[in-house]
């Protein structure tokens, strides 16, 4: 432990160093439950790559494991700390370090948070389409290290999308540059693709050359009621084979709605099963969106809900926005899943949630990018109470087991992690499991990097 700081105090500033293990603790974890995470023995901010190397130089001279993050808002437990590791958090790498209009690229260090890029690049006429719903908070680094989504994926794709090239630092401290500026490039293995998603297992990104597009309209949005999921769920099938291109196009089930109800008083009809938000951004979203009322009305919406302008638009997506802290407030813990299936499955992802729900005597609500078959079932449960807890765990993995079932995937923004990686085999099968632990060791030989997560 004296080496191991002695070392790092060689390269880094005092103020970069967190040694006491009271603040340290604050460190230990990310959001997500039912993840172990242990105490460091130090925590490193660094401003510069330069000292980002010098971590991961020593780490390895000391065969120190190193856990990367950001602003651990993640829901796998992948930014969760191992005994005796080196936490290395990114967030004071904070910096826009160019923004190009006539490129369409904006260049930045890892802790840039989401809203804060947005923001800026808007200011150009440009727009950074990822939108977590922890934007306001979440880092980019973080975003790329769990290929996160967000709420406008079903128009605009995922992180991995926008990401055109990494600086990364490599297990051994050594400096890659991968992928390219611009607008086409095929020159030799996506390494960078790679990097989106690997949980910090691989390398530890510093810098990041992402694509812009223009800045859309202002989006107009639309509710629609439904008396069963089914019905929605058809609904959004219809939609999407009828080749409408929504910006946005979220599900509630019924047990949301009622949630965000006793949460904020919303008004929404108790009797709803089903709430369907879909928005459109072009350049006549109110046409668009009288096209997409008419297959809501034809598929059994029991209402519809047209917006007229931006503001009434925002005030029907806040009853989405809120729905996660409404089933919060239901018990004292949730558990967050991220089943993604296929859409003509939804319907089915959707019964079967809510028959594990009754099964397991548990709530479970559902809210879900459904354009995308992207779901978020989450688990209320008493953290106090043993076996309710237990149910919880049971109930989440079959969850997973009934997405598996309906040929989709385990995670579609969230991550491996430690919440997850008994399942990832399951869904790689053992040539797949072979073929990346293998990369794993060509990246990591000393396997410092993030131990214990994703394999």
């Amino acid at each position: 432990m004296d080496d191991l700081l002695e070392r790092l105090r060689a390269g880094l500033p005092a103020e970069a160093l967190i040694s006491d293990p009271d603040i340290m603790v604050s460190y230990g974890r990310d959001m997500a439950s039912f993840c172990d995470a242990g105490l460091p023995a130090v925590v490193v901010l660094p401003r510069t790559v330069e000292q980002v190397q010098h971590v991961m130089r020593t780490a390895t001279a000391l065969r120190v494991p190193v856990v990367p993050q950001g602003a651990r808002t993640g829901l796998s437990g992948a930014a969760n700390a191992s005994d005796g590791c080196i936490v290395l958090s990114l967030i004071k790498m904070d910096r826009i370090l160019e923004i190009s209009p006539v490129d369409r690229i904006a260049v930045v260090e890892p802790g840039v948070i989401n809203a804060v890029l947005s923001r800026e690049v808007n200011k150009h006429g440009l727009h950074y389409p990822p939108d977590p719903s922890s934007w306001e908070t979440c880092t980019i680094g973080g975003n790329i290290g769990t290929a996160s989504g967000g709420l406008c994926c079903v128009k605009y794709g995922v992180t991995a999308e926008y990401v055109l090239g990494l600086d990364v630092v490599l297990a051994d401290g050594r400096l890659l540059t991968t992928g390219r500026r611009t607008a086409k490039g095929v020159a030799g293995y996506d390494l960078t693709r790679l990097f989106v998603g690997s949980e910090g297992s691989l390398g530890v990104v510093v810098r990041a050359v992402l694509a812009l597009k223009p800045k859309p309209p202002q989006q107009l949005v639309l509710a629609a009621e439904f008396d069963s999921s089914a019905a929605a769920c058809a609904a959004v099938c219809a939609i999407m084979e009828g080749g409408h291109t929504p910006s946005l196009l979220e599900l509630m089930d019924g047990t949301t709605v009622r949630a965000v109800n006793a949460l904020a008083q919303m008004g929404l009809p108790e009797s709803t099963e089903a709430l369907l938000l879909a928005a459109f951004d072009t350049p006549d979203p109110a046409a668009d969106l009288a096209l997409v009322a008419e297959v809501c009305r034809a598929h059994g919406a029991t209402e519809v809900v047209p917006a007229d302008t931006p503001a009434e638009s925002e005030l029907l997506l806040q009853a989405r926005r809120i729905s996660l802290n409404a089933l919060e407030a239901v018990r004292t813990a949730t558990m967050i899943d991220d089943v993604c299936v296929p859409r003509s499955r939804l319907g089915a992802m959707l019964d079967g949630t809510a028959a594990i729900a009754k099964k397991y005597d548990l709530t479970i609500g559902v809210c879900a990018h459904a354009g995308d078959g992207n779901t978020h079932p989450v688990v209320c449960f008493d953290h106090a109470d043993p076996d309710e807890s237990r149910r919880a765990r049971e109930s989440f993995d079959e969850i997973m087991a009934l997405g598996l079932s309906l040929g989709g995937t385990i995670t579609g923004e969230h991550g491996v992690g430690v919440l997850k990686k008994e399942w990832l085999a399951r869904e790689l099968g053992p040539v797949g499991v072979e073929l990346q632990q293998g990369i794993k060791r060509t990246f990591d030989p000393l396997g410092i990097l993030n131990p214990g997560k994703v394999f």
